[in-house]
């Protein structure tokens, strides 16, 4: 499936022809995510009025593991997208224990440095076909 983002800081222009594209596009039946979640102006009562499949978390709230409100403040995301049947994807993973943490957090997906860097399409097609994988 093909999946369209759109950051917070996009919705804060022309809100209302940017709902109705992303209900376009949810009615062709593209996936549709939140990206860069956190770090804009928008109201959460967003998230109960676009037409969004994924919220990703933004990268700056990783990291922080040792503030617990910042703690909290992520596990409070993920508990709330899922009830709302959004998938979860924690942005900026770089290490071990940034990954175990998500996963015991239950998000549902991550994206990082600890992976891969990111690459052009050319380069992760040979390192697929020699490895069978990124890591």
């Amino acid at each position: 499936m093909i999946e369209f983002e759109i950051t917070e800081n996009a919705l804060l222009d022309n809100r209302s022809d940017t709902i109705k594209t992303l209900n376009e596009l949810k009615d062709l039946d593209f996936s549709i995510a939140l990206d860069d979640f956190g770090i804009g102006y928008s109201s959460l009562s967003y998230l109960s009025r676009l037409p969004i499949d994924t919220l990703k978390i933004d990268k700056s709230f990783i990291g922080k593991f040792s503030d617990s409100k910042n703690m909290i403040l992520i596990d409070s995301i993920i508990n709330l997208s899922h009830k709302m049947n959004l998938k979860v994807i924690a942005e900026g993973i770089e290490n071990s224990e940034q990954l175990e943490i998500m996963k015991k957090l239950n998000c549902d997906e991550i994206q990082g440095y600890y992976f891969h860097k990111p690459l052009p399409v050319d380069q992760f097609e040979k390192i697929i076909e020699e490895n069978g994988r990124l890591y």
